[in-house]
């Protein structure tokens, strides 16, 4: 069992509370922050909680500080709950590069050295962190979960792995095939070796032709996102979902980039997306 969190800050936020805690993982061999927003107590009811995974170079805070999600979040009265992208530490093995290592650890377990060591982020985030939450924090079980580019392969692959976990999914330019895109082929080299029959469970597009569970997912892209022709192809899980009957919606949208100014213009609809699942 993880260690007891200790609360390293908080803010009173639109009626509730932002507040970042650390504890140490055992699945990670290292200490872990992790970021969560506590709306106000609306009766007895745990609340349900939406997850959101950031991005590559990201952390706990990125989603916290710059999304907005807060005041849709107290309105509807969800738990927002976001973990840091990676194991971290000087003794956590690194990278030079932005996209591999620290800061980039693709939500998979990793299987080659050095990254075995620590890398094990789908254990992390499927078994020790929710229960840890569930431990430390009055939240349901009714849980969403939300992501953007590395963080939305991290939220498409937790939701069709983990079967009915999830009430929905969505994503903001998720990386949706990294089995075949630079971004994902370098990762999973690293982390997973040279079999590229052991990339496809952890890759979305594989994922879903042989999910059993089916839950809605929404996907937002901008048309004037960088990496949208060479990383991105969110037309790729699109195919696969019209050809398996998977119930995606992914909307294009004219003139956004890849930036948190993107997610900050969608957010509300991700979380209204998810309150129409969670509190029905």
């Amino acid at each position: 069992m993880a260690s007891t969190p200790e609360l390293l800050e908080e803010h009173r936020i639109f009626g509730g509370w932002q507040q970042r805690w650390r504890h140490t993982s055992e699945v990670l061999n290292c200490p872990m922050t992790f970021s969560i927003f506590l709306p106000h107590p609306k009766g007895d009811t745990p609340p349900p909680a939406v997850w959101f995974l950031a991005g590559l170079t990201c952390s706990d805070e990125n989603f916290t500080t710059k999304a907005g999600a807060q005041r849709v979040a107290a309105e509807l009265g969800l738990v927002l709950i976001m973990p840091d992208t990676s194991p971290r530490g000087e003794q956590i093995a690194d990278d030079a590069a932005y996209d591999l290592g620290q800061g980039a650890g693709f939500y998979l377990n990793a299987s080659e050295a050095p990254w075995s060591a620590h890398y094990r982020m789908f254990d992390y985030l499927s078994t020790e962190l929710p229960a840890l939450i569930g431990d430390n924090f009055k939240v349901s079980e009714h849980q969403s979960i939300m992501g953007h580019s590395m963080g939305g392969h991290g939220a498409l692959l937790l939701a069709l792995r983990l079967g009915g976990r999830f009430a929905s999914a969505s994503a903001f330019a998720p990386i949706v095939n990294p089995c075949d895109v630079p971004w994902g082929q370098k990762a999973f080299q690293a982390y997973l070796g040279d079999d590229r029959a052991a990339w496809r469970e952890w890759d979305s597009c594989h994922l879903m032709r042989e999910a059993q569970h089916r839950l809605p997912i929404l996907i937002d892209q901008g048309d004037g996102d960088q990496f949208l022709a060479d990383q991105l192809q969110p037309e790729r899980l699109d195919a696969v979902a019209k050809e398996t009957g998977f119930p995606l919606t992914l909307r294009i949208q004219s003139g956004y980039d890849h930036s948190y100014y993107f997610i900050a213009s969608f957010v509300e609809d991700h979380l209204r997306f998810h309150g129409q699942h969670l509190l029905a």
